[in-house]
């Protein structure tokens, strides 16, 4: 499915400079709130956990998606789904408001197309 794929690219973009925030470089204008160009530790440590809850997110959208096959996913795939897109809505309305201009202009449009895209496969899968 289309969707899926279009989902999975995108988190997996996010989740690429989840990982470059986490490993200290100076992308932090693009992520909570932008108040920081280098994120201090303990918000380093919560760019680890994000990126480790997107990275499953991509599974379980692939699972949904038909892309993978993951027994132990798919009896409740469509679930998670569906709570990621409810979760990346939010998160697209969040960083609409936020006093960072990049993370308005860049990732608010990314969080409202995987938003789309969870909630399209969801559906369609």
């Amino acid at each position: 499915m289309i969707t899926a794929w279009i989902g999975s690219i995108t988190l997996l973009g996010v989740a690429i400079l989840y990982g470059l925030l986490a490993l200290g470089m100076p992308y932090g204008e693009f992520a909570m709130g932008g108040k920081y160009q280098t994120l201090p530790k303990k918000m380093r440590l919560a760019c680890v956990l994000s990126l480790l809850i997107q990275l499953a997110a991509i599974l379980f959208l692939l699972q949904m998606g038909n892309v993978l096959s993951i027994v132990f996913l798919a009896p409740m795939a469509k679930e998670v789904c569906y709570f990621f897109a409810l979760y990346l809505f939010l998160n697209t309305v969040l960083n609409a408001f936020s006093k960072s201009r990049k993370e308005t202009f860049v990732m608010t449009p990314l969080s409202f197309i995987a938003a789309v895209c969870f909630l399209l496969t969801a559906w369609n899968g």
